[in-house]
């Protein structure tokens, strides 16, 4: 079912569009008396979903009583990112999440459908949870809010996956990241099935009635023509149509197939949205189906301060590094504090190259010592912005004064990129 759907490669959809779009929708669900907003968390601020917040609020007024950001394992957002996200809506309102002591579990995807899903590979059930005050809030009306995006864990952002990663317990994210990370990081971006999506479908299925009435407010957001962003769509419904929707126009909007693999890839990561490589990683997700055997990947990282944005993760982090997947794999077999956040592990098997590509990290406040014992190599930051400088360069392909031949991104969460032949949707 689809309550508004409007979108194409070629479309801009301003803001009063997207207000009437938002409104239409909301016209359709009748009269509500407590509203939960679910939008994502400063790390998506490019999603627009903050503007469709506040017209939210402008619709429901005060009975829209929470937002509660979906964070998953991300740092909550301080009172300055709320701001520069949300505009001037009531500090009050907002709840952070907790995701080692604030889930719930709804109930359990068995074993056999996890084995059935990842061909054999893995056979632990798994967890439905979501934050408890989407069970014991008394809303009578959840809208997630959120952009449809290439993703590396589940091929497709957002849709159900706001509900169960965003506001999801340790174990449900542990192990749905570990199902994304063994069934194989290239088998699943940008495709909008996938068994980590099917797994968040299973748990809509059988347990979504134990929550609110939940309706997913989905845009699709890619490059202007003469720079910055526009909105391609937007999609409003409460199953797997809108999402579906936008899943079809994101592949359209934000994948790319480059002619030739990039032998020299440089992507800056904005300082104000990435600090830490859990996030800054996207760099490497993104790229790594057109990268060249033997290229480098170059990131430019003035922001990035730390591994992990929680402190557990980011020592184990440092401790195993990004060493591939035959030794994540075995470090996990051996060692208890890796098996008990498999999500961790996802994200050092997500991070490394296999062997295939260099990648060179240009880290703000991050050492030599650090980076290289994280298993990347290390570059000087300000020498690497002065000649790689994010202000003159343009998106695509850029020769340099020297003759050097480089393919740049300025944001590599907006897109994917990939030769043909690694990636048939």
């Amino acid at each position: 079912m689809l309550y508004y759907g409007r979108g194409a490669v070629s479309e801009v959809l301003d803001r009063a569009q997207l207000k009437r779009g938002l409104f239409e929708a909301l016209d359709k669900l009748g009269p509500r008396a407590k509203v939960l907003a679910l939008p994502p968390d400063f790390t998506r601020l490019h999603s627009q979903a903050g503007l469709l917040t506040r017209y939210v609020r402008e619709y429901y007024g005060e009975r829209l009583a929470a937002v509660l950001p979906a964070l998953g394992t991300h740092s909550p957002m301080t009172p300055g990112q709320i701001r520069e996200m949300f505009g001037e809506m009531p500090l009050s309102l907002f709840k952070p999440h907790d995701w080692r002591n604030d889930a719930v579990t709804l109930g359990t995807v068995p074993s056999a459908y996890v084995s059935e899903i990842t061909e054999g590979k893995l056979d632990f059930d798994w967890p439905v949870q979501v934050n408890k005050l989407l069970v014991e809030g008394g809303f009578d009306l959840v809208l997630s809010l959120g952009q449809v995006v290439p993703h590396e864990v589940i091929g497709m952002a957002n849709y159900n996956k706001n509900l169960f990663v965003g506001t999801g317990g340790a174990t449900a994210i542990n192990r749905s990241h570990f199902v994304g990370a063994v069934y194989g990081m290239e088998r699943i971006m940008g495709r909008a099935d996938t068994p980590v999506r099917k797994l968040f479908n299973y748990g809509s299925e059988h347990f979504g009635h134990l929550l609110p009435e939940t309706v997913y407010v989905l845009t699709v957001v890619g490059r202007a023509a003469g720079g910055g962003l526009a909105v391609r769509g937007l999609y409003a419904g409460p199953d797997s149509e809108a999402f579906n929707r936008a899943a079809a126009l994101s592949l359209e909007v934000n994948f790319e197939r480059v002619p030739k693999p990039f032998k020299k890839c440089v992507v800056y990561l904005d300082p104000a949205e990435f600090k830490s490589t859990w996030l800054g990683n996207k760099a490497i997700y993104r790229t790594r189906m057109a990268m060249a055997d033997g290229g480098e990947l170059l990131i430019l990282a003035p922001g990035v301060q730390e591994f992990g944005e929680d402190a557990q993760i980011d020592a184990l982090i440092r401790k195993y590094g990004y060493c591939g997947t035959p030794r994540t794999l075995a470090a996990v077999k051996a060692n208890p504090e890796l098996r008990e956040n498999l999500g961790a592990a996802a994200h050092l098997i997500h991070g490394s190259s296999e062997g295939r590509f260099g990648i060179t990290y240009a880290p703000g406040r991050l050492t030599r010592e650090e980076i290289e014992g994280a298993g990347f190599k290390y570059a000087d930051v300000q020498a690497m912005l002065a000649r790689y400088n994010p202000d003159t360069l343009t998106d695509g392909v850029n020769v340099m004064p020297d003759g050097e031949e480089i393919f740049y991104i300025s944001n590599p969460a907006l897109g994917l990129w990939a030769v043909r032949e690694r990636f048939q949707p």
